[in-house]
């Protein structure tokens, strides 16, 4: 590391939450804080590897390692395998005809060469490509006089399988790969925090944006905070699960429309001494985790996203999307990252537990649907503002 890196980092300390955090200017003053995603909203995680120091262990499994290259790295060793493979075998062609002098009898008829009408380099590795290709112009053919050659022949068609076989193997393998299904799978920009059945409890929304669907779709949560143990010993970016319904199986999704994923703020959570004061100073970050099996293709995909603190609305709830059009639910993701204000106390989950008296308005009675900006007033609404089922119309 350079002195400026060393002096540069100097400025910095773990904080005891994720993210980087800035000390004090030398003259004074406020300190700047810099937050620094552990996961990025796209998913791909800011996590670089240095000091490896093992690099053998990528070559031990270089299929992956190949895999794993971007594009143009793959598509280059993919045009440097055959090409050198090419090369490698014209050239020892060339050779092969030279040292049994096949080059110094071109005009002569009573010679057999080992491979006929081969008569220079750029002969033999056209003749090369035709092999490992199994072309066959018939123009350049290798004679039987030449057992020598009968073996190269062979051992350039067994290396020349085994080229084409790992090469497109490769290929196939990159192509296929579900990367760009989590494209379609999108995440709500922000979460919330209120009140669902009487219970505080942390919401983010998901949704599939094809009419092909995830199978076996299930989601995880885990919250990035950094933490001391009584020990006295420090650990960055520790990882705590988030319930989301493991237990009772609500973590398994059928996500044919956008859902409202909800974490309940119990005693297990981390989040249960956290009231609104808390978390607007409080600094962590909740990574998110979509997985399911392409119905399409049957491979295994994955799509991530993270919220940091600032990011986590108190006191707000998702709009609702669904719609009831002509004998089906129509979704307006127009409306998928907008959330509405709703009555939410300011105090922890524990105290809102323990029962005092709540220092807010009640939310609308029953049978008198909350009004939201936005929706359908010809849309027949549930008095949770929710849809009325397709029965009920």
């Amino acid at each position: 590391m350079s002195a400026a890196n060393r002096e540069r980092r100097r400025g910095w300390r773990w904080p005891g939450v994720a993210g980087w955090r800035q000390g004090p200017p030398a003259g004074g003053g406020s300190c700047s804080r810099r937050r620094q995603r552990y996961v990025e909203k796209d998913g791909k995680c800011n996590v670089e590897h240095g000091n490896v120091g093992e690099p053998r262990r990528y070559l031990t499994d270089i299929f992956t390692t190949l895999v794993d290259l971007r594009w143009r790295l793959s598509l280059l060793v993919f045009v440097l395998a055959y090409a050198v493979t090419w090369l490698f075998f014209g050239l020892v062609w060339w050779l092969l005809a030279y040292c049994r002098g096949d080059l110094e009898h071109l005009g002569d008829h009573a010679w057999t060469p080992c491979v006929n009408n081969l008569n220079g380099f750029v002969s033999a590795f056209l003749f090369s490509i035709e092999t490992e290709t199994t072309i066959g112009y018939g123009h350049r053919v290798i004679t039987d006089q030449c057992p020598e050659g009968t073996v190269l022949l062979l051992l350039q068609a067994i290396l020349g399988s085994m080229v084409n076989a790992f090469m497109v193997g490769c290929m196939f393998v990159k192509i296929s790969q579900p990367n760009k299904r989590a494209e379609t799978l999108v995440f709500s920009s922000q979460a919330v925090v209120s009140l669902r059945d009487d219970r505080l409890c942390l919401m983010f929304r998901v949704g599939d944006l094809r009419d092909s669907h995830i199978v076996e779709a299930s989601i995880r949560a885990k919250l990035i905070k950094s933490k001391q143990t009584p020990e006295g010993e420090f650990i960055p970016l520790d990882q705590t699960d988030l319930s989301v319904g493991f237990e009772t199986g609500d973590d398994r999704l059928f996500l044919v429309s956008p859902l409202i994923i909800s974490h309940e703020i119990d005693e297990r959570s981390p989040f249960w001494d956290v009231s609104r004061h808390q978390l607007e100073k409080d600094d962590f970050e909740i990574v998110v985790i979509l997985e399911g099996m392409v119905e399409a293709t049957g491979l295994t995909c994955q799509a991530r996203s993270s919220y940091l603190a600032e990011e986590v609305l108190w006191g707000h709830r998702f709009a609702p999307l669904l719609s009831l059009g002509q004998g089906r639910y129509e979704v307006d993701y127009g409306g998928f990252h907008r959330t509405v204000p709703v009555p939410t106390p300011a105090c922890s989950a524990r105290q809102l537990a323990a029962g005092p008296p709540r220092a807010w308005a009640p939310p609308a009675p029953r049978g008198e649907p909350l009004e939201e900006k936005g929706g359908d007033p010809d849309t027949p609404r549930q008095s949770n503002g929710t849809l009325a089922s397709p029965e009920g119309r």
